[in-house]
């Protein structure tokens, strides 16, 4: 060997050595019984020769724990004596004590045999609170977390809750809001957990825009969806604020509104919501693709349903060839036809307006599809979420019972009926598979609403002039869904006290009972120089007879005194004083196609009631009464309202007395004052009143050009009418039966303080004894 070989093997040896010692120090290590710390981090080591197996575990000790039982923690270990060490289900046990969120730290080793489970438990959440929370009340914020006090404080749960109030304050439109959970120690492991918030500025809508809207305005679109531009005066609501789930509902009322108006072709192509320059407020752009509008064309019947005749089919169509195509009379149609087929005897019908366009001429053909159904039944009606409605008044609301065949036009039916209700803020209807396959059980979940209401009012009106009212009611009295209302109204010329209790559904039957007590104090000296009071009470009841006609009866008794009458009044007046008494029965029809009752903007209704005195009491007369309305939008936000009311009364042996008759005016007949025309002694101008009218008006409701959510509105009106006929005759009685007509124009707004509603109107036929009233002005509010 060379002499340069020798001095490299020599070389390589001296390098050598250090290795070899390192290796038999570890080996000499790994055989010692030394104690050995096993943490989550170590466990498995992929470079960690596994235990051998036959090294059983003799016992399994717990260190640490204060408030969970050993026996607790070797459950959730899933080893026990007897089993071996070993490096997976070691790694497992870890993990499983880790995922139970009971401990801040756990660690495994082993002594000898023995098998030692060091713990340190997480804290008792002892308090919670909010700092900075002032926007949104700490209460609320409180019960959207998942941690209450004595839970469990984990860091994860923590972290789960701070993203629950930023998204709370993002959907306030507060997207810059940070939240810092800060924890406070306290003794016996206990903690205080305390969430530092800066609520930040509100993030507003600068603009809202749309890109491919060719034949409707940026201003209507503005009007369809929920989401509004910031102004000064919307600091009532929030939705002027951004938020990306009100931004998605809005992308479905775009849709909702172009179907309304023929574009079936009609899609959203993007929503998109873009800090402005200052940082602090959005701008939200849509682009759309309108496509073009399609009319109605043919509609035909695929009945698959043996026996069904489809020609009585057509009368519920709610549409007519040359229409512009309207997904809400096709929903309507399609619901109409399945409530009637199944009540020709079609347990199960399934309607399947299959749609045909035709691009060419721009049209739609409709088949309906009538089909049976699945042969499903209902096997189950599952009502959650009622803390304090009774089951039965949410059961009594189904058109279907448990046992009945399933019919979802009905279901949809019975979540109008429930949300009409008012009791709940929120109605979901589901269902799932029941216990086969032809059995559905349907899941009701409610979140009730506050339903007792307390108001105090104040006003003035042309007729009433100052006048302030209180109002208790509850309208699900005891969760039973009784209505219990008290009211005291007090004004210049009148003073009232109310007391009305209805049960809607009578003896569990469709029958709605009620009582009503009253007692009214009235000066007419303006009208006809006497003031009177009104004591007495009523009994009635009330059913449907389908779901647009319904039916009362009512009983009602009343004491009636006219008292303070003028020296100087009428001579008819003046033989009207003292006390009379009436008892009589009254029922009314009422048929109601409106949208909305309290304020129509489409569909008619249809009222005859009539009176018939003399069941003891001095009064004996009967007296029928009429009305109708009907309204219709010309335009978008144009309604025309067309309403008429007619009355007679007829005397049974003794003459009609003042406070009986008819008196028009007014609120019913714009331009003349409160008891303006009619019958009328002309030496002392003391109004007598009528035993026959009629009035009628023709109004126009029209936009002023001004936001909609705002409220204000303008109209221009005719009312006309006629009040005649009076048992007293003599020389001074004026009683010409004309006919009256005024015309004129008003501006209501449904301002956040009350309905205001100012009417400016001039009389174009009257009579020389009339009393005419140019101006008309009505303000109310509750608060």
């Amino acid at each position: 060997m060379s002499k340069s070989a020798k001095l490299l093997f020599l070389l390589l040896a001296f390098l050598s050595l250090p290795l070899i010692a390192a290796a038999q120090s570890s080996g000499s290590a790994g055989s010692s019984n030394n104690s050995v710390f096993v943490q989550l981090s170590q466990l498995p080591q992929p470079s960690a020769a596994p235990a051998p197996a036959a090294d059983p575990i003799s016992d399994i000790q717990i260190e640490g724990a204060e408030r969970i039982d050993p026996v607790t923690i070797k459950s959730y270990l899933g080893l026990k004596p007897g089993d071996n060490f070993a490096d997976r289900p070691l790694d497992r046990g870890l993990k499983a004590l880790y995922n139970t969120g009971l401990f801040a730290d756990v660690r495994l080793r082993r002594t000898g045999q023995i098998l030692v489970i060091s713990v340190k438990e997480n804290p008792i959440i002892n308090r919670i609170t909010f700092e900075g929370a002032k926007k949104i009340e700490a209460d609320t914020l409180r019960n959207e977390i998942q941690l209450k006090p004595r839970n469990v404080l984990t860091r994860a749960k923590v972290q789960s809750d701070v993203t629950r109030i930023q998204e709370i304050y993002r959907r306030s439109g507060r997207y810059a809001a940070k939240v810092e959970p800060k924890i406070i120690s306290l003794n016996q492991n206990r903690v205080d957990l305390v969430f530092e918030i800066d609520e930040a500025k509100k993030n507003g809508i600068a603009r809202i825009t749309f890109v491919g809207n060719r034949n409707f305005s940026d201003g209507t679109l503005r009007n369809e969806v929920a989401t509004r531009e910031t102004a000064w005066y919307r600091f009532f609501g929030s939705d002027d604020s951004y938020d990306p789930d009100r931004l998605n509902a809005d992308k479905e009322l775009l849709r909702r509104f172009y179907l309304r108006q023929g574009y079936a072709d009609f899609r959203v192509v993007s929503a998109v919501a873009e800090l402005a320059p200052n940082q602090e407020d959005f701008y939200i752009t849509f682009t759309i693709d309108e496509g073009e509008r399609y009319k109605f064309n043919d509609v035909s019947f695929d009945p698959k349903l043996k026996g069904l005749d489809p020609k009585p089919l057509y009368d519920y169509v709610d549409f007519d060839k040359g229409d512009w195509y309207d997904s809400r009379s096709l929903e309507r149609t399609t619901d109409e036809l399945t409530t009637e087929v199944s009540a020709l005897g079609y347990a199960f019908v399934n309607v399947d307006p299959v749609i045909q366009q035709n691009t060419k001429d721009r049209t739609i053909d409709v088949r309906f599809v009538i089909s049976e159904g699945p042969r499903v039944f209902v096997e189950s009606i599952n009502i959650i979420g009622n803390v304090r409605t009774e089951d039965r008044v949410i059961r009594r609301e189904f058109k279907v019972a448990e046992g009945d065949p399933f019919n979802a036009a009905k279901i949809r039916r019975t979540k109008q009926r429930l949300q009409n209700l008012g009791y709940f803020e929120k109605t979901e209807i589901t269902t799932e598979q029941g216990s086969t396959p032809d059995k559905t059980k349907v899941n009701v979940k409610v979140s009730e609403q506050s339903t007792g209401e307390i108001s105090f009012g104040a006003g003035y009106s042309t007729s009433e002039q100052l006048l302030g009212d209180i109002r208790l009611r509850e309208r699900n009295l005891l969760g039973k869904g009784q209505d219990l209302k008290v009211a005291a109204t007090l004004s210049t010329r009148r003073t009232e006290f109310d007391i009305g209790f209805t049960e809607p559904y009578f003896m569990d039957r469709n029958l709605s009972a009620g009582v009503d007590l009253f007692h009214i104090t009235r000066e007419n000296q303006r009208q006809s120089s006497y003031d009177e009071t009104r004591s007495g009470g009523a009994l009635r009841f009330k059913y449907n007879i389908n779901e647009a006609l319904s039916q009362e009866w009512k009983y009602g008794a009343k004491r009636v005194e006219v008292r303070n009458i003028d020296s100087d009044a009428s001579v008819y007046i003046q033989q009207q004083k003292g006390v009379n008494t009436t008892s009589a029965i009254t029922q009314t029809l009422y048929y109601d196609k409106l949208d909305n009752r309290q304020d129509p903007s489409n569909g008619y209704f249809l009222r005859f009631g009539a009176d018939l005195a003399g069941f003891g009491g001095d009064s004996r007369y009967v007296r029928p009464d009429f009305g109708a309305g009907y309204y219709t939008p010309i335009a978008e936000n144009w309604i025309l309202g067309i309403s008429a009311e007619a009355g007679y009364i007829a005397k049974i042996g003794r003459d009609i007395r003042i406070t009986d008759r008819f008196f028009v005016g007014g609120g019913n007949l714009r331009g003349f004052q409160s008891s303006g025309i009619g019958p009328r002694d002309l030496a002392t101008r003391d109004a007598l009143g009528g035993n026959k009218y009629a009035t009628g008006t023709v109004e126009l409701k029209f936009p002023l050009g001004l936001p909609e959510e705002l409220g204000v509105l303008g109209a221009v009106f005719s009312d006309f009418g006629t009040l005649t006929g009076v048992d007293q005759s003599g020389p001074g009685i004026a009683d010409s039966g004309s006919l009256r007509a005024s015309v004129g124009f008003g501006v209501s707004w449904r301002s956040p303080f009350g309905p205001i509603r100012v009417d400016i109107a001039a009389p174009v036929a009257d009579e020389p004894e009339d009393k005419k009233e140019t101006f008309r002005f009505t303000f109310g509010t509750r608060f």
